[in-house]
């Protein structure tokens, strides 16, 4: 007589089930069940040893361990995605500092940006632009080391600060570009969460992953 394969029959029965809780312990009793059958209606003359046995019961260990260590690693995600919007809450009203060209200006009224280096170069320009991409200005930094740097824009005798929307960034190491990436002001107006992840409404840039965030003020 065909034995009974007790482990297959248990997988394909908890995959098909969708409540986790009440599935846990339904396939555990499904798969004594079935275990039990198929030492009932084993071949006499070629009845399971004692390690098929220990080797099924093994692997229904296996499975009901894997699917509590998921359950308390949803948890720990769940309170780490609560710890996150209490510490988002609190940036309302604050500014922040990420990926973005646009030039804002502080509390003091001073024009700024920054950017992040991904090599030391011996020269770095900021060149300022309007709202049609032109430039206005442009801003000799000098050489800059690797890392994240942040400069004030004073515009020049007879160009309106308010002209100034947007930058780029110029560097170069002898001949060859250094790769940067412009970084801007924003100010946080709101936080929102959804599923696993935490999202700041900027007033510049609008919904924004909290992972996109460079730095906090």
């Amino acid at each position: 007589m065909a034995s009974v394969n007790a482990f297959t029959a248990l997988n394909n029965s908890a995959a098909a089930s969708t409540v986790k809780t009440k599935n846990d312990a339904g396939s555990e009793d499904r798969f004594l069940k079935l275990l039990v059958a198929q030492m009932s209606n084993q071949d006499p003359l070629n009845p399971m040893d004692n390690a098929q046995v220990t080797s099924q019961m093994a692997q229904i260990s296996t499975v009901s361990g894997i699917d509590k260590l998921n359950t308390t690693v949803q948890g720990l995600n769940l309170q780490f995605v609560q710890m996150q919007a209490l510490q988002g809450a609190s940036l309302v009203g604050r500014d922040v500092i990420l990926p973005g060209d646009r030039l804002s200006a502080n509390d003091e009224g001073r024009v700024q940006g920054g950017f992040e280096l991904g090599s030391a170069a011996d020269s770095v320009k900021v060149e300022v632009l309007n709202a049609g991409g032109h430039v206005i200005d442009t801003l000799d930094l000098g050489a800059e080391g690797a890392g994240r740097h942040g400069f004030v824009w004073k515009p020049p005798v007879g160009v309106d600060a308010t002209l100034g929307e947007r930058f780029r960034i110029v560097a170069r190491s002898g001949a060859a570009a250094v790769s940067a990436t412009a970084l801007m002001r924003d100010r946080v107006d709101a936080v929102a969460t959804g599923g696993d992840s935490l999202t700041l409404e900027l007033r510049l840039s609008g919904s924004v992953a909290y992972s996109q965030i460079r730095a906090f003020n």
